[in-house]
């Protein structure tokens, strides 16, 4: 059962990727009252937004335009409330100091148990990389004191989760965790179909939710999950027990 105190930070590079990776997972805290904030980076404007780019006459400012209206339905969708939409560049993304101690000021007044992202390898996806250090730095520096920033105390370290990357075996990904989200698999659904700048991805991850269901299947023997999100693991399992 997911506890209604939880706070659950998702930082998404991209203007879809959340929802792709983690949609069901972002869907079921909300439905059962946990504080889930979302940060989005950049719109994908030069990197993820292929299809729009194939009009004849497209602008740069169209197709942002065109993906916060995707964004903002996506995220009715799923009944996120707590949206923030940075407008980083992307491709290439750049760190610099200042969007250091932003993600840093973030981490501290949200101060999150969990926070999902990027994992440490994303073949084909140089910002995706970029991100998952980008956060897992942030997290550290939030946990500080000799990091000041005022009004901002420190934050325990929050325990972060890699989204699954779209190559996963040419990206070494391993799925640590795997999250049933069948009861709020339609909602995901609904929020892939925002993304028309991306329909292509859209039955390839409906297919990647059929999987991940199976093999939820198979590690828990409960017949029940159709639909499941997998997730690499930055820190070790710490507990008294094995669970």
């Amino acid at each position: 059962m997911i506890d209604q105190n939880v706070n659950l930070l998702v930082v998404s590079a991209h203007a879809a990727d959340f929802v792709w990776r983690a949609g069901g997972t972002i869907a079921k805290y909300v439905k059962h009252g946990a504080n889930v904030h979302l940060v989005i980076l950049s719109y994908g404007i030069r990197g993820e937004s292929n299809d729009l780019w194939n009009i004849e006459g497209q602008t740069y400012e169209n197709v942002k335009k065109v993906r916060i209206s995707e964004i903002n339905e996506a995220v009715k969708c799923l009944g996120v409330k707590n949206v923030e939409m940075w407008d980083f560049e992307d491709y290439h993304m750049q760190i610099t100091e200042e969007r250091m101690d932003r993600l840093t000021r973030k981490i501290r007044e949200v101060r999150p148990h969990h926070i999902i992202s990027h994992g440490p390898k994303d073949a084909f996806n140089p910002d995706h990389e970029t991100v998952s250090k980008y956060v897992f730095e942030a997290s550290v520096l939030s946990t500080s004191n000799g990091v000041r920033i005022e009004g901002y105390p420190t934050a325990k370290q929050a325990r972060i989760f890699g989204f699954e990357p779209h190559q996963s075996e040419i990206s070494d990904f391993k799925p640590d965790v795997i999250i049933d989200i069948t009861e709020v698999y339609e909602q995901k659904e609904a929020a892939m179909n925002c993304f028309k700048a991306q329909q292509h991805l859209i039955d390839y991850y409906g297919a990647k939710a059929k999987l991940r269901g199976n093999h939820a299947r198979r590690c828990s023997g409960n017949n029940q999950y159709k639909y499941a999100e997998a997730f690499s693991r930055f820190f070790p399992y710490v507990g008294g027990e094995l669970v």
